[in-house]
């Protein structure tokens, strides 16, 4: 099976897209290209969608999805997509959603572990209080896509 990999540079600075044969595997930020590039028609469509999504023009993503992880992260990771664009819920209403909230902080430890960001809207989870608790790219990323999806005025950052 094939292993595919791209960089785009965005707004947050550089997102690392490795796919295989048949889905997106990971999204991840990075400061810098850290590995050469093989470049499939997958990551091109989800290179492409990621310029449309930082240009105002996609809120969804089309794209398949295999991200790894146990049975109740990849729970966690479904409920997180069907959080609309622009929209936040806390940490205690998705662990509600899971069926338990007495498993918020397990909800949180799978939100934190997300292979897929932004596509896998983990940064639309909040604190009850309506902090912004944790963010695996940096609570400044976290900060810059919620106000970006609120529809607030952004100033592109420079790499």
């Amino acid at each position: 099976m094939g292993r595919f990999l791209q960089y785009v540079k965005s707004p947050l600075g550089w997102v690392e897209i490795a796919a295989d044969n048949e889905a997106i595997v990971s999204v991840l930020f990075f400061d810098r290209k850290e590995k050469a590039e093989i470049h499939s028609s997958l990551t091109e469509e989800c290179a492409q969608q990621f310029d449309e999504y930082f240009r105002s023009e996609r809120k969804r993503f089309d794209l398949p999805l295999h991200p790894s992880g146990t049975q109740f992260q990849l729970l966690v990771w479904s409920e997180l997509q069907k959080i609309p664009f622009g929209k936040t819920i806390s940490y205690l209403q998705l662990a509600r959603r899971l069926g338990d909230e007495k498993k918020i902080r397990a909800a949180g430890t799978a939100n934190g572990k997300n292979p897929i960001s932004i596509i896998i809207p983990c940064h639309r989870v909040i604190g009850s209080d309506g902090s912004l608790v944790g963010y695996g790219g940096g609570l400044w990323r976290k900060k810059w896509l919620l106000e970006f999806e609120s529809g607030k005025q952004q100033t592109q950052l420079e790499l």
